[in-house]
């Protein structure tokens, strides 16, 4: 039993063509904002490329730039295609074409819910990059001197003031390592060189913070160095909301802003999925009755259209009936060399021949 039957006339097929025609220069135009959309995330993603790990997460917009290329492809044709089916004689010419077409689009319609997808699965994958990324920028901060990391202290002083954050998960993390570079430490001081020799791996470590953490909110000046050591400010409370720190570390702060960006990239792609399913679903339906049309033989009479000629099951089985006889097709059962005579068995014919005479 076909899934989907619907009986069209003839002014039916002519409304469904002309609709579809529309339809598809509407998936050109969604094609272009996929593309746009790819580029804009590839975009908005290498602004920040320098605190991140790992460059995994640009298959995302390399995806969406792909299939948004194809989507204008793909639906430029169907365009014409469904123009030139209002009429029988002009199908013809397209009636070979038109099942490939249908299953490039169905491919195409399943990247695009991928590309969908993508967007909201990219979380947990984006959170791990930008906290070992985030780790080794702060680690390096102090080189401003060494070819290829002279740029990170401005990168990360720009993030911090940017996005009002301060560390990697907190201001604390800037307790954790050195990022005052060794060439600014006047050596001949005691207490400077009493605090690098106090550590195991003689780093200059601080309870204070770049000024880029520093808040533009915050009445008092700001406080960056003795920040674990109240009595060094007066009225100064560590855990009070006095702190004029930017309290939030810039690895959430980054998670939050690429989150909330491919969340609507991802609602949007999601429209454009459905969209797209409605024109293949309407193409499809153009194809079979335009067939039975066909088969009739009367082009004014009605005709009837499907999703699928027969059940889901009855389908399935079918094609996996078609692959397995295919597979077959390529089996090798027998030896190609089996009936190639060899010499030694036309010397041994003429033999065997003379023994059966000579006894008979």
């Amino acid at each position: 039993m076909a899934v989907g039957k619907i009986t069209f006339t003839k002014t039916e097929r002519e409304k469904l063509a002309e609709v579809l025609w529309l339809l598809n220069w509407i998936s050109v135009v969604t094609g272009a904002i996929l593309f746009g959309l790819g580029l804009f995330l590839k975009i908005e993603i290498q602004k920040w490329q320098e605190v991140m790990s790992e460059q995994g997460i640009l298959y995302v917009p390399h995806m969406l730039i792909t299939t948004g290329l194809a989507a204008c492809g793909i639906n430029y044709v169907g365009s014409k295609i469904c123009l030139d089916c209002a009429d029988t004689n002009k199908f013809l010419r397209w009636k070979l074409v038109m099942m490939p077409y249908i299953v490039c689009t169905f491919f195409f319609t399943a990247c695009v819910l991928a590309g969908a997808l993508m967007c909201y699965s990219i979380r947990s994958q984006l959170e791990e990059a930008l906290y070992l990324g985030l780790r080794n920028t702060m680690r390096f901060y102090k080189d401003t001197d060494t070819p290829g990391r002279c740029y990170l202290k401005k990168t990360l002083d720009l993030l911090q003031i940017q996005f009002q954050c301060c560390g990697n998960t907190d201001y604390r993390d800037w307790f954790q390592i050195q990022w005052i570079s060794s060439r600014y430490l006047d050596m001949t001081n005691s207490a400077v060189v009493d605090r690098v020799r106090s550590n195991v791996e003689g780093k200059y470590l601080m309870d204070s913070v770049p000024f880029s953490c520093c808040s533009t909110l915050s009445s008092r000046p700001c406080i960056q160095h003795n920040l674990s050591n109240p009595g060094a400010h007066a009225h100064y409370d560590e855990q009070s909301q006095q702190l004029n720190l930017w309290r939030r570390g810039c690895q959430q702060a980054l998670l939050d802003h690429y989150t909330g960006t491919m969340q609507s990239i991802g609602l949007t792609v999601l429209l454009i999925w459905l969209f797209e399913l409605l024109v293949l679903t309407g193409v499809r339906y153009l194809q079979t009755a335009m067939e039975n049309v066909i088969r009739l033989g009367d082009p004014d009479s009605e005709s009837e259209g499907w999703i699928l000629e027969n059940s889901l099951a009855e389908t399935a089985c079918y094609n996996f009936s078609i692959i397995k006889t295919l597979g077959k097709c390529y089996q090798v059962d027998d030896d190609p060399n089996i009936n190639v005579p060899t010499a030694a068995a036309d010397q041994e014919a003429p033999s065997a021949q003379v023994q059966v005479n000579v006894t008979s």
